[in-house]
């Protein structure tokens, strides 16, 4: 958990996410709730500040809700390795001679696993907020992640020893709990706006173990993917954001918290100007499920699922490459019971449309187990609608999730460089030899994947296959291919195309 760690980031990227990794605040907090009458005049206060004038108001309202996070650890001496095996240069060397109450937090050391703020001796630190007044906060999960003890630190240097009352380790947020013997705390809400891309925002945190630190920015892009986990929504932020600054609040104008500081990408694992943050919205289920059992319930649908391509998309018949198509699903799963099927393309849960396979993941994943909702899919070029009782997601996830295939591929005869075999169970046909360059190769096809359908028909035999294709009117034919990895599909471009 060192402030000195790193966390990888996707290899297109070319970079890393630098020990940074997601908070969360409570649900249904609605406004700031201070210790003292001369504090709520200031939180109460609803206009927003003019960041012309500087942020200093906005400092001043929210910063007693702001927390430093302390941890040990029962067996976490750093090794060399933990810290990376970095030299310090000569300047920073001196720094530390002159500041030695610094030299735990010094950047050029290196932890692992994305753990925050971890030290010599088995010490860490991080970033947190409270939530309500009674003294339940939020930092991340790889912040508190096997803590023996958690202390937290409030702005007048007042240390409060704390309990971790749940995590999560999909979303990386934790709740914990101050134990402040009947004392009323200073806390922060979240927003209940939607975060617009260039919105303002004030990230607050625990830089290198420093202390309580501002930073300013503006929301640069939402929705990205970072690879941090299943449910990756974050909000792309400029303001400056470094080791230590894990689960600090990153505020709107309004003082309200828009996200939680999670992750840097960086080729130095200083900031950059490119920071992530939960989003507000995801954040509060996770937190309210975590106070209200120590564990989150996620709904379940029981479907594996891939993108809708283009190329998926126009042979589907499709107006436009959206949704989730099903390449498998689940026996005993809800998705069965309600009568889903291979092939299917999932349009909208719940009334709300899906734009991809991410956004259905994180869509199932909200919803109340046990609740019975509508599910609109395409089969066959028509619409439906199948009526779905939303299942508890298994701790072995056997949920709605990305494929990892991209969903392109392409399969024939002689024509597209193929050539296929019965299988020995008599299950589809299989892939025999490809040949290289071919529309079939390009597509990721290779001797061993078995066609299980072609064209929304099963096949058993080289001229099923045949038959399928010539029947198809269609640019492109859809096929159902089962590889090592798991079932996808693949269009086709047929000579129509």
């Amino acid at each position: 958990m060192s402030y000195n760690a790193t966390r990888k980031a996707p290899k297109a990227l070319g970079l890393f996410a630098a020990g940074l990794l997601a908070a969360t605040g409570l649900v249904a907090v609605t406004t700031v709730l201070p210790s003292t009458p001369a504090t709520a005049q200031n939180q109460l206060q609803a206009a927003a500040i003019d960041p012309s004038r500087g942020f200093a108001d906005l400092v001043d309202r929210v910063m007693p809700a702001v927390v430093n996070v302390q941890v040990k650890f029962a067996n976490a001496a750093a090794t060399g390795e933990e810290q990376g095996g970095r030299q310090l240069p000569n300047g920073l060397e001196e720094f530390f001679k002159q500041f030695p109450q610094f030299r735990n937090g010094l950047p050029g050391m290196q932890g692992h696993g994305g753990e925050e703020g971890r030290q010599r001796g088995g010490m860490g630190v991080g970033s947190g907020f409270i939530i309500s007044a009674d003294g339940y906060a939020v930092t991340n999960n790889h912040v508190v992640k096997d803590a023996d003890e958690v202390s937290v630190t409030m702005k007048d240097g007042t240390e409060y020893k704390a309990e971790v009352i749940g995590t999560d380790e999909k979303t990386d947020l934790a709740l914990i709990k101050i134990n402040g013997e009947g004392k009323t705390f200073d806390y922060v809400a979240f927003t209940k706006d939607e975060p617009r891309v260039g919105d303002w925002v004030m990230a607050v945190g625990n830089p290198f173990g420093l202390g309580g630190s501002v930073t300013t920015g503006i929301i640069s892009a939402r929705g990205r993917d970072i690879g941090a986990g299943p449910y990756d929504d974050f909000l792309q932020i400029d303001a400056a954001i470094n080791r230590g600054n894990s689960g600090g609040p990153a505020f709107n104008l309004e003082g309200e918290v828009v996200g939680i500081n999670t992750a840097i990408f960086s080729p130095s694992g200083g900031s950059v100007g490119i920071g992530f943050a939960i989003p507000a919205a995801v954040a509060e289920n996770v937190i309210a499920s975590l106070k209200e059992s120590g564990t989150v319930t996620r709904g379940w649908l029981g479907v594996r699922i891939q993108p809708v391509t283009e190329d998926i998309a126009e042979s589907l018949g499709l107006a436009a490459a959206k949704g989730a198509i099903v390449s498998d699903v689940t026996e005993g799963s809800p998705a069965l019971a309600a009568g889903m099927q291979q092939g299917d393309t999932i349009l909208k849960v719940d009334g709300k449309e899906i734009n991809d396979s991410r956004d259905l993941s994180r869509k199932v994943a909200q919803l109340k187990p046990g609740q019975s909702i509508p599910v609109t899919l395409v089969r066959d070029g028509k619409t439906m609608d199948l009526a779905v009782k939303i299942g508890t997601m298994p701790s072995d996830p056997k949920m709605a999730s990305k494929d990892g295939g991209s969903g392109q591929g392409s399969l024939s005869l002689s024509d597209f460089g193929l050539k296929v075999a019965p299988a020995q169970d008599g299950a589809g046909v299989v892939v025999a030899e490809v040949e290289p360059g071919s529309p079939a190769a390009e597509r990721g096809l290779k001797a061993g994947d078995v066609i299980l359908e072609v064209a929304g028909t099963e096949v058993h035999q080289p001229s099923d296959v045949r038959a399928a294709l010539k029947d198809n009117t269609k640019k492109r034919v859809l096929l159902l291919v089962k590889t090592e990895d798991g079932q996808r599909f693949l269009a086709l471009p047929t000579a129509k195309g």
